[in-house]
């Protein structure tokens, strides 16, 4: 799958861009049936609320064939090829969970912020690939964006809370609000809505955040984050546990492509 000319100028000018019902009901059906059953495994890959509800689950693709299989399907890796490299792997994958009346909401942030003072990421050179697993609707939840704050860069110095060597939390390195005010007076504000099974590619530098979900439906978000392979962290010390930041940084192939001898573990 390629994007059209139009998509891409839109990516790069605005930051991002919807690609509606990019799967169809059937395939959404058997990723939600699978991030069920993921969500269900203890272990220090799941974020809860304060209250106990599940915030949010790291490296499915780990567990769960599912989505080992998404994050080589051509129709995200074509367009992430087209915008970013040819080389890329996957940097983090995770679903943000946002429960009906309940689901919490995400601070205004970079995602670039947070891997660089976790990971002394050194470049952007990465897209995030976000999928809906429900309908994403003014209602519940869904992120919203700053179109064109991609282009002023995530401004360097110490963030504004103490980054950890686990998850970080949007409130961590959150933006101030008079920040706020002043990029929103310049350019506005853009929710990504869709039907289930949308996909929104979207730039690591773009300030983006959500509410809290007060509908009657819920709201589930999967990210993969993929990283150009020559842009690999660097940590100062030890590197974060690898649900959190891939280890695996061979090359992906889309599943219609041959098997390559550099694409087998020694």
């Amino acid at each position: 799958m390629r994007l059209t000319p139009g998509q891409v100028d839109a990516y790069q000018e605005r930051g991002f861009v919807v690609l509606r019902a990019l799967f169809d009901a059937e395939e959404v059906e058997s990723l939600r049936a699978a991030f069920t059953r993921d969500a269900r495994e203890p272990g220090p890959h799941r974020v809860l609320e304060d209250g106990g509800e599940l915030r949010a689950v790291y490296a499915s693709h780990q567990r769960r064939p599912e989505f080992a299989a998404l994050i080589r399907s051509p129709r995200l890796l074509g367009p992430v090829r087209q915008l970013l490299c040819p080389d890329v792997y996957m940097y983090q994958f995770k679903i943000n969970s946002k429960p009906a009346f309940s689901g919490g909401g995400w601070s205004w942030h970079q995602d670039f912020a947070a891997w660089r003072a976790a990971d002394n990421l050194a470049e952007p050179r990465l897209l995030n690939a976000a999928l809906f697993l429900d309908d994403a609707t003014e209602h519940n939840g869904p992120v919203i964006f700053v179109p064109g704050s991609h282009r002023r860069g995530a401004p360097g110095g110490t963030p504004r809370g103490a980054v950890g060597a686990s998850h970080v939390d949007p409130d961590e390195i959150a933006l101030g609000r008079d920040e706020m005010r002043e990029l929103v007076a310049r350019h506005g504000m853009e929710s990504a809505k869709g039907p289930a099974g949308s996909v929104v590619l979207f730039h690591p530098e773009i300030v983006h955040g959500s509410a809290t979900n007060m509908s009657p439906q819920p709201r589930r978000l999967l990210i993969a984050t993929y990283n150009d392979v020559r842009n690999q962290p660097s940590p100062a010390g030890a590197a974060r546990p690898d649900y959190l930041v891939g280890r695996d940084t061979r090359t992906l192939r889309a599943d219609d492509e041959p098997i390559t001898d550099g694409d087998l573990i020694r």
